[in-house]
């Protein structure tokens, strides 16, 4: 069986290695240890603020401590937000799917009604195993040592 990514070695690869790679593909593995790690991160610090937050006095208006707090969750969903949508088209493109129907899509996500069905379709095209063997967009993330016959 091929090689598959761990929780580190996921945000390893997403945060440093493929930061803003759309080429290639990404095996389930490295894309739901990432979606872990992710939200992981994010809910961490919304648990700090969470508490800081409880021992803050508001009348005042919002006490540094937690401003400081909001603003590094800020930064650091935007700082994890281009790596995120760089290993999901690359998961679409381990199904042999355009990274361009990511991109649909997630403009549909804000689309009354519409948004549904779009992220719907966005968690079974993630959840689906990927192509097996090389396809247009690469060699399986699995089998690396199957290489791509064409690249159309």
């Amino acid at each position: 069986m091929g090689h598959r990514s761990g929780f580190s070695e996921a945000a390893g690869t997403a945060l440093v290695q493929k930061y803003a790679t759309f080429s290639g593909r990404a095996s389930r593995s490295e894309y739901w240890w990432f979606v872990l790690f992710y939200f992981t991160v994010l809910f961490a610090i919304g648990i700090v603020c969470l508490v800081t937050s409880s021992f803050s006095d508001f009348r005042g208006g919002v006490p540094s401590p937690v401003a400081l707090l909001l603003f590094i969750g800020g930064l650091t969903w935007l700082a994890m937000f281009l790596p995120q949508v760089a290993l999901q088209v690359r998961r679409f493109h381990d199904r042999n799917i355009s990274g361009w129907w990511y991109l649909a899509l997630f403009v549909g996500g804000f689309v009354p009604y519409i948004g549904v069905i779009a992220g719907i379709a966005i968690l079974v095209i993630s959840v689906l195993p990927g192509t097996d063997g090389p396809n247009k967009f690469g060699p399986d993330p699995l089998r690396p040592e199957a290489r791509a016959e064409v690249f159309a």
